[in-house]
This record gives C-alpha cells, structure tokens and sequence, in this order.
C-alpha cells in the first residue's frame, strides 16, 4: 500500500446557512475519510506535509473553518464562538450522511474533536489531536481581561471592515507576509514553511501588482475561547470512554502542561486504545515542521483503528495493479512457449 498524494484531492464546498464551509478531500472517495481540522487562525494548508504520509486506503478531508481559508464568513454583527465550530462536525456529517465520524485536529482543532467527543462519544471511533488536550484554564483575572480586550477590538475590526468596502486593506509583499505569520506564530510557523498556509489566507492587491493582503475574516483573532474550569474538564474527559485518542506533543511547545495531567490520566485510564507522544523539539505546529516524526505514530494508530476494507478504493486499486501484473506474466509465458516451440520447428 502508498500514501496519498498532495495533488489528488476534490475541492468540496459544503452548504451551510450563511455560505458555505470549504474543504479538500483527499485520496479515497468512496468511503468515510478522516475529518481534519486546523488550528485557531490557520487553515486546512496545515496539513499540507503531513497528508502526503498517510496511507492510501483512506481518505482525509481537510476543512477550513468559518472565517479561515476560503471558507464563508458569518453574517456582519455577529461574533465567532468555539461552540459555534463545533457544531461544524455535525454539519458535515449531516452532509455525507456518516454516523461515525473520525477526527484529526491541531489546536483548536483539538479542542473541537476534544469537546464533540465528549459530547457524542457514540458518533466518534477515533481521536488524534496535535499538540493539545483540552480547552485553555487561563487565570481568572487573565479571562477578564481577555474578555474586555476581545470586546474592544471585536468591535475596532468591525468599524475596519466597513471601511474595507470602500478601501482595501493593507497589503504586503510575500518576503514580508512570511515573515508576519512566523511572528504571529512565535515562529512556529517558519518562514520556509509559511507558504502551506499562506497560500490559502492570501488575496492579491488590485492596487499594487506585487501585494497581497491577508483574505480571512479578522474577527476570528478574537473569538469567544472556551474558559473552562478543571472540573468540567475532568468530567468531559470521563465522557471519553476506552475510545482510540492519540495525542502528540512537540516537547518545545507549552500547550500540554501541568493543567493536562487530569484529562490526560482519566483519557489514558483503562483505555488500551490510548496513546501520547512526545516529538522531541517539536513546536507547537509540531505536524507541519516535523510531519515525518508525527507520521511514525499517526500511521499505525490509523491501521490499527481504520483498517482497510476489502471493498476500500486503494484495495480496488492494488487488485487491479496486481491482475495487470499477472496478465503481463501470462503474455511472457505465452510468447516463451511460442518462442520454444518455433526453435523446435
């Protein structure tokens, strides 16, 4: 069996009540692929070095989240939550009919798969979350002040965006936009690999031919997070019953911290299906800078807990590779018999 390949993919859009969410599927089409999710101001681009690891038999559909890549924005006035997101997950399985679905998700995305999971653990057969467990438990003064700040600049963004109609936004050269996203991302997101996302979150100047200028919705930088208390944490983490839950942490990153050891031990307790890695001088964009690394557990975790199927699209493929190989093998044989038997004559 190969891999997927990074160029076969299907563009999808899927309908949703104020537009609709953007995707790629990659791989096999026929059967339930993997749902993918990004990180808080990232988009599906994340996974750019990463699907190219992943076995052929199964399909990967990547997704940008309201407000990010090309997927819609919501309506004008309105504010972006993370419980708004995760109702994304039902949407799309609304849309392809699945009753399972399996997740993949970096960041926010982890949180996402973390909270649906605890939610409908009946919908979910599989978990990876990259370099994340659970929501954020921030300081009380720290959320109050979080909260005021996101209300102010919510609001500064929106007075912007109306005068955005009339004027374009600033636009920068790409030297400079590569430079900005690693910034952005306290450089875990490097210059050199900054064009996996960038080439989703980018629309060109129409002022100055050599500029672009960041497309994505600037109200996401200040969403509504989910400031959740370690009990509550606690008690979705029991919800998370013996399911198959992957979680690979950079060993440079901060985001699983002395916080995570709770959910971490209820995830892990009396579940041989759960695993956790550390990538040693991973970041926290661990899977886009260090994809070969993450693969080494992601693949098998995949095989064990997604085997192929008899009827799957890469076996179909592999089938119709090996019928070709043997016909080929029966035509040699042919043609040395009829060769043996005119050197007889």
């Amino acid at each position: 069996m190969g891999t997927l390949s990074l160029s076969d993919f299907m563009e999808v859009r899927i309908p949703v009540p104020w537009g609709h969410i953007a995707g790629r599927w990659y791989g096999n089409r026929k059967e339930r692929p993997i749902l993918a999710i990004h990180g808080w101001l990232d988009n599906l681009g994340t996974f750019d070095r990463l699907i190219p690891l992943l076995p052929d038999y199964i399909g990967v559909l990547c997704i940008d989240l309201p407000g990010h890549g090309k997927s819609s924005r919501i309506q004008p006035g309105m504010h972006y939550s993370v419980y708004d997101y995760i109702i994304i997950i039902p949407r799309v399985k609304k849309e392809y009919g699945w009753s399972k679905v399996s997740l993949m998700g970096h960041s926010l995305g982890g949180i996402i798969s973390f909270l649906y999971t605890s939610l409908a653990p009946h919908t979910v057969d599989m978990v990876i979350s990259l370099d994340i467990v659970r929501p954020m438990t921030p300081e009380p003064k720290k959320v109050i002040g979080r909260l005021v700040q996101t209300i102010e600049k919510h609001m500064v963004v929106e007075d912007r965006q109306e005068e955005s109609n009339l004027h374009e936004p600033p636009s920068y050269i790409m030297s400079q936009l590569t430079e900005i996203l690693a910034k952005g991302s306290s450089n875990s997101v490097p210059p050199e690999l900054a064009k996996h996302l960038l080439h989703r979150q980018l629309s060109k100047s129409k002022l100055y031919p050599k500029k672009y200028y960041f497309a994505r919705d600037g109200r996401v930088k200040f969403y509504h997070h989910t400031q959740m208390e370690p009990g509550l944490t606690e008690e979705l983490s029991k919800r998370i019953k013996k399911k198959p839950y992957l979680i690979i942490k950079g060993s440079k990153s901060p985001m699983i911290g002395v916080l995570s050891e709770r959910p971490l031990s209820i995830l892990r307790e009396n579940n041989p299906h759960f695993e956790f890695h550390v990538v040693e001088g991973g970041t926290h964009h661990v899977h886009l800078h260090a994809a070969e690394e993450c693969a080494r557990f992601i693949v098998p975790f995949i095989r064990r807990h997604r085997p192929p199927t008899l009827t799957s699209w890469s076996l179909t493929a592999k089938e119709q590779q090996l019928n070709a190989k043997e016909n080929h093998r029966q035509q040699e044989r042919f043609f040395e018999r009829r060769k043996n038997n005119h050197s007889k004559l």
